[in-house]
């Protein structure tokens, strides 16, 4: 017998882990000298990684800018009046601006509650921080020939500054395969909240549109906020537009049938991405920072409880519902690590196996793909209280846990979700602005690396997830308005 779909994708990262975990294993074992043995592992390495992250989400994202312009421009012009487009408007951004602050109120629950900085690995990794700080304050005296401390045992300013530069240049040396997203959270880290405005929301919204669909990876706000304009511009010309308008609904369709046919090869790529996840990661990484992986984990699904009771009593859909329309999406988000990538997926299940309008979810699910971060939300305020409960009260992390510093935790991690990239680790970049609201330096920051590629896939589902149910209740909530032809939908 066939297995369906959705059982194939199943199989498919279950073969993964077994084959990733063997890698690891491999890995870890054999002697470098065997050069042949060797080689043949970085060739499988490097078939996974083509198969895998190369081609299939190579594709995806190939896909992403023209589907999000064509699904917007068509979901617009399909409803009758301006009315009705603000009405969807304002209840989709409600939902996501609700579902995001309760996301960030899990995580800072679940942190506060489990304490995983306060915990044995976490104690060690402390000692450690406070044997080298002992070493540099040596360090400072017998070059500067004065104290690091005052009388009082106040770090002096000068050492203060020179700490910074000893730990910026050690966690760079240190940063080994991390280097890249090192780098990126040190060009962040300086920007002042008037500039990452300005920067990260207004520009991308003004870019010109044949730019921001060129981009790598494409400027979602602005492909968005052109799309919007042009299906809004299309209605108000009426029938003089209707060439354009059946241009983009005919692009709409020709877009969800290419991906569908890249659904169909999901399974194998499917398999291949979580096999090279696994071989890099492997169970090790996990020895020191379980419990902060288990605060994370946690809060993520304690969040998707609250979730699939907002579908169940606002969107009128039960849980084994959900999970049998969207469990496609759902699987690719959580291998792909990219909610962007997923988006062709998440449109077409949740318009085809759940009865979502197209009029909504065309609007909706393109705007939380790039607005709607529930997961990252939720993470980025764990990771940063976890790094303050080890590093907090050392010579450079003079912070606390008072109620201003959760408080500036809660509201610069939904202000930062907003803005992070529907990608790959977009939430390491994202959690700088979070971490300097508090003045937690960056370079600590890398010691989560070693998990973030694992904690980022159970993040990125649930930013999936809470997208397709947006879709939900916005569409029965606005029932009413979509016309006749929805009446009999559930």
């Amino acid at each position: 017998m066939k297995l369906k779909h959705h059982n194939q994708i199943f199989v498919g990262m279950v073969l993964g882990i077994v084959v990733g975990m063997a890698l690891w294993w491999y890995a870890e074992s054999a002697a470098t000298s065997d050069r042949e043995m060797s080689g043949a592992y970085h060739t499988v390495m490097w078939a996974l990684d083509l198969l895998g992250p190369t081609l299939f989400i190579g594709a995806l994202k190939m896909i992403i800018a023209p589907l999000i312009l064509a699904s917007i421009v068509a979901g617009v012009t399909s409803l009758p009046n301006m009315a009705e487009l603000g009405s969807i408007g304002w209840k989709t951004l409600a939902y996501y601006f609700v579902t995001t602050t309760i996301a960030v109120i899990i995580g800072l629950v679940t942190v506060l509650t489990l304490r995983p900085g306060h915990r044995d690995a976490s104690l060690q990794i402390r000692a450690d921080a406070e044997s080298k700080q002992e070493a540099l304050r040596a360090q400072y005296q017998g070059e500067f020939g004065e104290s690091a401390v005052d009388a009082n045992g106040v770090p002096r300013p000068r050492y203060v500054v020179w700490l910074h530069g000893q730990k910026r240049r050690e966690a760079g040396a240190a940063a080994g395969s991390f280097e890249s997203q090192l780098e990126a959270i040190s060009r962040a880290e300086d920007r002042t909240p008037g500039e990452i405005f300005t920067n990260d929301i207004v520009r991308p919204l003004l870019m010109n549109p044949f730019r921001s669909l060129a981009a790598n990876p494409p400027n979602a706000l602005g492909i968005i906020f052109f799309s919007l304009l042009m299906g809004i511009a299309c209605t108000v010309v009426g029938s003089p537009a209707q060439p354009v308008v059946r241009f983009f609904q005919g692009l709409n369709g020709v877009m969800m049938t290419i991906t569908h046919w890249l659904v169909r090869i999901s399974p194998i790529a499917i398999g291949c991405i979580v096999a090279k996840l696994v071989a890099d990661t492997g169970p090790k990484v996990f020895a020191s920072l379980g419990w902060y992986c288990g605060a994370v984990i946690g809060g993520i699904f304690v969040h998707i409880i609250v979730l699939l009771a907002i579908c169940t009593f606002l969107g009128g859909v039960n849980p084994i519902a959900l999970w049998r329309g969207i469990r496609e999406a759902w699987m690719i988000a959580l291998s792909t690590r990219s909610s962007a990538a997923t988006l062709p997926v998440t449109i077409a299940n949740v318009t085809e196996n759940l009865k979502v309008s197209p009029k909504v979810a065309n609007f909706s699910l393109p705007l939380g793909a790039t607005m709607n971060m529930d997961g990252t939300a939720l993470y980025e305020g764990v990771a940063v209280i976890f790094l303050i409960q080890i590093y907090g009260g050392l010579d450079d992390v003079l912070i606390t846990m008072t109620a201003v510093t959760t408080f500036l935790i809660f509201i610069t991690a939904v202000l930062a979700s907003v803005g992070a990239a529907a990608v790959p680790d977009a939430g390491l970049v994202t959690m700088v602005i979070v971490a300097s609201a508090v003045n937690l330096p960056i370079y600590y920051i890398p010691l989560i690396f070693a998990v973030d590629a694992v904690l980022d896939m159970f993040r990125t589902s649930t930013n999936v997830l809470g997208d397709s149910i947006g879709a939900i209740v916005v569409h029965r909530l606005e029932r009413h308005r979509l016309g006749d032809e929805l009446a009999s939908q559930p």
